[in-house]
């Protein structure tokens, strides 16, 4: 009860990138449990992540809309969701220096989905791809933290870092050279993946580029998102009620019984 009790507490006082990484531990653990113990009773049913991910197809993707939110927050084992959360971790703070967290959730969620865009317009229109694409998904918060190393790489270009065994290298050498990777790597095994930290790196950079301009990218997500918020929200009612004028007699009345309650206090 008290560990609990303690998550609670770091959850609800802690920065959004701390949020974020919670939010995916705590669905990442909650569903490995679930198809264990399916497993374990021999329910053959489809598995839990598989119905969140996001299909490659659009035909699938009609069937699971809900997909194109769920999948940045699913992963498809430990190594991938820790190397996910470690570079959330270590970005999302650097971000936080130069943006606000309001800003970095707003991210979050539009690179991801970006990502995911650019995934199944590959996945449907190159050749190369399309005798899998009903056989495809797409799972994992690369396309969001993508979009948030390159928006702070491309909007503090001189920001430097310091890399274990490498010293102090700029930000923007970093997050180009994962971009390279990720170019070379778009006919792998894992194509759909580099394919989606493409887009959210895309993503990522025109943030930076319109945020100097004056214009903010991710107003319009968040202010959908203090709508779904308040929706559930009942307004508080106000009564107006009209009190009807004095006569000449009720307020000499009035005045008098007030005289005269004064007169009695005095005394």
């Amino acid at each position: 009860g008290h560990i609990i009790a303690d998550l609670k507490e770091t959850f609800r006082r802690g920065n959004i990138f701390i949020q974020l990484i919670y939010i995916n531990v705590g669905i990442f653990i909650i569903g490995t449990l679930i198809n264990v113990f399916l497993q374990l009773f021999g329910f053959s049913i489809p598995d839990i992540f598989g119905i969140f991910a996001l299909p490659a197809s659009f035909i699938g993707f009609i069937h699971r809309p809900w997909s194109l939110l769920t999948y940045m927050f699913m992963h498809a084992g430990i190594l991938h969701i820790l190397f996910n959360m470690l570079w959330l971790y270590w970005f999302g703070g650097l971000f936080l220096n130069f943006f606000s967290e309001r800003q970095l959730g707003g991210l979050y969620l539009l690179g991801g989905i970006a990502g995911a865009v650019l995934f199944m317009l590959a996945y449907n229109i190159f050749p190369y791809f399309q005798t899998v694409a009903s056989s495809s998904y797409l799972m994992g918060a690369s396309a969001s933290v993508m979009a948030i190393v390159f928006a702070v790489s491309f909007y503090r270009k001189d920001l430097e870092i310091n890399l274990f065994l490498i010293g102090r290298i700029k930000l923007i050498y970093l997050a180009l050279f994962t971009f390279v990777i990720d170019l070379l790597a778009i006919t792998s095994d894992n194509a759909g993946g580099h394919i989606a930290h493409i887009g959210g790196a895309l993503f990522g950079i025109w943030f930076a580029m319109r945020i100097k301009e004056g214009k903010d990218l991710t107003a319009p997500m968040n202010r959908l998102l203090d709508w779904v918020v308040n929706l559930g929200k009942r307004k508080p009612k106000m009564k107006v009620t009209y009190k009807r004028a004095e006569t000449d007699y009720e307020y000499n009345a009035r005045k008098n019984r007030e005289s005269a309650d004064l007169d009695a206090i005095l005394d």
